[in-house]
């Protein structure tokens, strides 16, 4: 062993730590897992606190009041709401902290930086909330609170990917630059989907501002955004199934069949004056929404079943590329 300070003393320190990390590798997938659910889970947690009018049931941060961290009898059941969800926040960190355990201990490289990446979201994200409270739930701030969600939700698909995905080449161009624009409108209507709450009845506090925008001139831009992002994945959709790519074909049917349910909620929803048991919905499909979005940004780039890239990743391997390929 090398003395203290050189790099072959911190390399036996790595593989040390690895070594005793690595009964966790085999929980690595379902961890992978329960990342990606508890961070969609929170997204509908989090639209529970704000649709109970809850959002200020603890009406300071970091405590729960000026005198407690904690909730008590005199909040009501709008402090215990957001006192519960705080608390969820944590059940996050133990998830994604072992999540980057397990990865370390596979010796998974990839894997365990964007595990990390998660990891780091979680307090980056309590931090946002904490600014909602500090705030009064402004709904600009509320925006960013739920954006970072939708963002750390699509690292969690990646990191799935990584895990387990079919081995696949970087996609042609026409796919490669439909799906980075079916990705960047499914941020639009994303954001738009804050504005239009920003606007709404469902403030998280009987006094909280709301952000002076016209709701039903939201709601039309809002809807007109999921018009083209519908239309961008349909032309992808034929594109894909046009090259022979059934993987990507799949994954932009699935995130297709989202697209429209989540359309149809919102009109649904929209035409109802906003039932808080159909607001929420539209959040779940929201979570699921990203994850899918992410899936098809993935599925145009290069994978490879081993730890390590290598020098092929630009080979196109639909079979009408492997056709061509084999012409040549």
């Amino acid at each position: 062993m090398g003395r203290p300070g050189d790099p072959a003393h911190r390399e036996d320190l790595l593989v040390g730590v690895t070594e005793r990390l690595a009964p966790l590798a085999r929980w690595l997938w379902p961890l992978a897992i329960a990342n990606l659910l508890a961070n969609i889970g929170i997204v509908v947690t989090g639209a529970a606190v704000r649709l109970t009018g809850s959002g200020l049931g603890c009406p300071t941060w970091p405590r729960c009041t000026e005198e407690s961290y904690v909730a008590h009898g005199e909040l009501g059941i709008n402090g215990a709401i957001e006192f519960g969800n705080r608390l969820l926040t944590f059940a996050l960190a133990a998830v994604a902290i072992l999540c980057f355990l397990a990865a370390v201990g596979a010796r998974h490289r990839r894997a365990t930086r964007l595990s990390l990446v998660i990891g780091l979201g979680i307090p980056l994200q309590a931090l946002i909330g904490g600014v909602t409270v500090l705030t009064d739930l402004n709904p600009w701030v509320v925006a960013g609170h739920f954006m970072a969600s939708m963002f750390i939700i699509m690292v969690c698909v990646a990191l799935l990917d990584e895990l387990r995905s079919p081995e696949r080449g970087l996609a042609s161009r026409p796919q490669r630059a439909l799906a980075f624009a079916t990705l960047g409108m499914g941020w639009v209507v994303l954001y738009l989907g804050t504005v239009v709450t920003g606007a709404g009845p469902h403030a998280g506090d009987a006094h909280a501002r709301r952000n002076g925008l016209d709701p039903a001139a939201a709601s039309q831009s809002h809807a007109f955004a999921v018009y083209v992002l519908v239309a961008l994945t349909v032309v992808l959709l034929v594109v894909a199934l046009r090259a022979g790519d059934r993987w990507l074909a799949l994954v932009t049917g699935l995130v297709l069949g989202i697209e429209l349910l989540q359309g149809v909620l919102g009109w649904v929803q929209y035409l109802l004056d906003l039932p808080v048991g159909l607001v929420a919905l539209h959040m779940l499909g929201a979570g699921l929404l990203a994850a899918g979005l992410a899936r098809i940004a993935l599925a145009v780039l290069p994978h490879r079943t081993d730890h390590e890239p290598r020098a092929d990743d630009t080979v196109q391997t639909t079979p009408a590329t492997r056709a061509s390929t084999d012409e040549g």
